[in-house]
């Protein structure tokens, strides 16, 4: 990173302000935000007076020359030295769901460094592409309009008459081209060249500028979210598949400043809450294979739940997080929050919604996942409907702490959960 470039760490739902604390915001940086979050506002952080307080959205926030690191945490008052436990924990995370691809030479180089994330998806990127380099970028078939010298394809009357009057040699028409100019290598080019502008990583800056070298000369597009909905996969292009994800990752979530150009806005930042939940399903899912057990795992299982008598489209679902042995006898539903309860009791509405997941699925008990500082297990049952007796419809509240590495957490997230699950 740049000498220029300033770098503030903290963790998810901290404050930062412009006039007080150790790390502290600019009056411009403040706007920025400000300006980001605008009318409709953003998931990552809320406004506070003079500051903003941020979420449970973790990852780099890079406005100009300033990058915000935000990482998780478990317990109520992180120390400084978990600041480097947790930002390998979460460069970890993501690459156990598979939305970061982590390579033995760089994992202890980056889990040491703020902003890793950031870094990692941009080097993954210039990666991606020197390998497309390398193995040589694909051509399409394209219809172009203009002058050429020769008569191929179809000749286009009016518009050869109107620009040929004088020079017969040429002929306006419409053609078949293959070349290396379509959609793809657009959207590449375009990330590429937003990288040239909002890098601060010095290792990375010749690179980049060797690949715009050498990259062919395209047209530039407007990059929308369904600009890669569009995108067909084949057996010719599959190969372009990683690149052109983290290109979505990267334009999707850049905010340029278009009134000065120069605090433009990359939010590179995952929801823990769904990163838990996909944490927690993929550790049960590996270690299940690994031990060789029969339980079937479902994420997102979705029971119909309500609708409008009068309305037959009008309809409300519920849908559990994880599932385990669904439409069986042995029905167990997972509920997974990423939120601190310490030694203190769920929240109404999460055993509330644990009950209707115990009917509709017709599970044998449900549990709430949580994270924690030690790993624990209590259980509790529900009353019996308009009564002040117990009934056997169990819930459970599950902590699980982090271990020291993050297969160890894996194996531990299992062993917890079958242990409760087997009663």
């Amino acid at each position: 990173m740049s000498e220029t470039t300033k770098s503030i760490v903290v963790f998810e739902h901290q404050r930062l302000w412009t006039h007080k604390g150790k790390q502290c915001l600019s009056e411009d940086q403040l706007k920025t935000l400000q300006a980001f979050y605008g009318e409709k506002g953003v998931p990552y952080y809320s406004l506070i007076h003079r500051g903003v307080k941020f979420c449970e959205y973790v990852g780099v926030l890079q406005i100009g020359d300033l990058t915000i690191e935000i990482l998780p945490k478990t317990e109520r008052n992180a120390s400084e030295e978990a600041k480097e436990t947790w930002r390998k924990r979460l460069i970890d995370m993501l690459q156990s769901v598979g939305l970061i691809k982590v390579t033995a030479s760089q994992s202890a180089d980056l889990e040491i460094k703020p902003n890793a994330i950031l870094e990692l998806y941009f080097q993954m990127f210039v990666e991606e592409v020197e390998y497309l380099m390398r193995r040589g970028l694909i051509k399409k078939y394209r219809k172009k309009e203009g002058n050429i010298t020769a008569l191929k394809g179809q000749l286009k009357f009016a518009q050869h008459i109107q620009h040929n009057y004088i020079h017969q040699e040429r002929f306006f028409v419409k053609h078949s081209t293959y070349d290396k100019e379509h959609q793809i290598h657009q959207i590449l080019l375009k990330t590429l060249s937003l990288l040239q502008r909002i890098n601060k990583y010095q290792q990375l800056h010749s690179r980049i500028g060797r690949l715009l070298l050498n990259f062919p000369e395209v047209a530039d597009i407007n990059v929308q979210a369904y600009t890669f909905q569009k995108i067909n996969y084949n057996r010719k292009n599959e190969h372009y598949s990683q690149a052109l994800q983290i290109a979505e990752l990267i334009l999707l979530n850049h905010h340029p400043d278009i009134i000065r150009g120069q605090n433009d806005v990359l939010a590179l930042l995952f929801d823990m809450n769904a990163l838990w939940e996909r944490f927690v399903y993929q550790s049960l899912q590996i270690q299940t294979r690994k031990n060789q057990a029969t339980d079937i795992i479902k994420s997102q299982l979705t029971q119909n739940f309500w609708k409008y008598t009068a309305n037959q489209s009008r309809a409300l679902y519920m849908q559990a997080d994880i599932v385990i042995n669904p439409n069986t006898t042995d029905c167990i539903v997972l509920d997974t929050k990423w939120k601190n309860i310490g030694n203190g009791k769920p929240s109404h509405s999460d055993v509330r919604q644990l009950y209707a997941y115990l009917k509709y699925y017709k599970a044998k008990k449900v549990a709430l996942i949580y994270p924690g500082t030690e790993n624990s297990i209590k259980t509790g049952k529900y009353y019996i409907e308009q009564s002040k007796e117990l009934g056997d419809l169990e819930c459970a509240v599950i902590q699980l702490a982090p271990e020291d590495t993050i297969e160890q957490w894996q194996e531990a997230i299992f062993k917890k959960i079958n242990k409760w699950k087997k009663g």
